[in-house]
């Protein structure tokens, strides 16, 4: 047994009082080991780890995971223990109630974008975060901000623009027109208060239990304008058309925010820009471009 696994496994049994029966690594992800952890009553659950992960990592999320829960729109897993570990040597991990995915993914789409606009409508104190945690794998702030447009240039394209550059990941003149769209971002704003975000919103954040129910995982949870989680799913796919036709029924979005989608998605596309390079520079650069 890994060293990882071995560690999540006492925690565990010292969480649940229960022993472990088995586990197994599961596939997946690109930061953290994922685990399925089976105990001997039967139950299921899921775990991960990281050996070094950034400092309030597993935290955060746990804390996201949260936020989104008690808005009682969406289901959301409930976590169990969360540790960033320590220098007494105890072990970064997350440990939630497993979910058991459907086969074939059919998910109730509609239920989805109805259940999403709750979500969103539940709202949050600020953009940004109260807490002034950083999220996703880069770290980018989230300190809070009245406006949607100070949040966006401050938190997200500014310091996307200034880990780019260091990263050498998009040209220099990629780079200088994204910050002075991160100056100018108040054409843009169309005054809506700030929406709880899963933050992070890709196909793959989305299980589809065996019931055809959607559940939220991976967040990186925050107050933000709600254009900004559709964009991620226009982004890469995975939702039907009926996510968004039951959004707009449950809460219509204001015209011309098709227009905008694209504004939405630099911040994702010059993350993975950095993180992947290839194709995302392209695309990056022709988002940026465009605004």
């Amino acid at each position: 047994m890994r060293p990882d696994e071995a560690g999540l496994r006492r925690a565990v049994e010292s969480l649940t009082g229960r022993r472990v029966a088995g586990s197994e690594r599961l596939t997946g992800g690109d930061f953290a080991q994922a685990f399925r952890f089976e105990l001997d009553d039967d139950t299921l659950l899921f775990a991960k780890t990281h050996p070094n992960p950034r400092p309030g990592f597993f935290a955060t999320e746990a804390a996201g995971l949260a936020w989104l829960r008690r808005a009682d729109a969406i289901p959301v897993p409930e976590v169990l223990a969360a540790s960033d570990g320590g220098s007494d040597g105890s072990l970064a991990m997350l440990i939630m109630e497993w979910i058991p995915p459907a086969e074939d993914r059919r998910a109730d789409d509609q239920a989805f974008g109805a259940a999403l606009a709750r979500l969103h409508d539940a709202g949050a104190p600020t953009f940004g975060r109260t807490d002034r945690r950083t999220t996703g794998s880069l770290g980018l702030p989230n300190d809070p901000c009245d406006d949607w447009a100070t949040f966006y240039g401050s938190c997200r394209l500014l310091p996307l623009a200034r880990l780019a550059a260091d990263a050498k990941a998009l040209p220099a003149t990629t780079i200088a027109r994204l910050e002075r769209l991160a100056h100018s971002l108040d054409a843009f704003d169309d005054g809506e208060p700030p929406s709880r975000l899963h933050g992070d919103l890709w196909a793959g954040n989305r299980i589809v239990d065996v019931t055809g129910r959607s559940w939220l995982i991976d967040p990186a949870a925050h107050g933000g304008h709600r254009e900004f989680d559709l964009a991620m799913m226009h982004l890469f796919g995975g939702f039907g058309q009926e996510s968004f036709a039951a959004y707009q029924d449950a809460h219509p979005l204001l015209p011309g925010w098709q227009d905008r989608i694209q504004l939405h998605q630099i911040a994702p596309l010059v993350v993975h820009a950095i993180k992947f390079g290839r194709s995302y520079v392209d695309a990056a650069t022709a988002a940026i471009m465009r605004y």
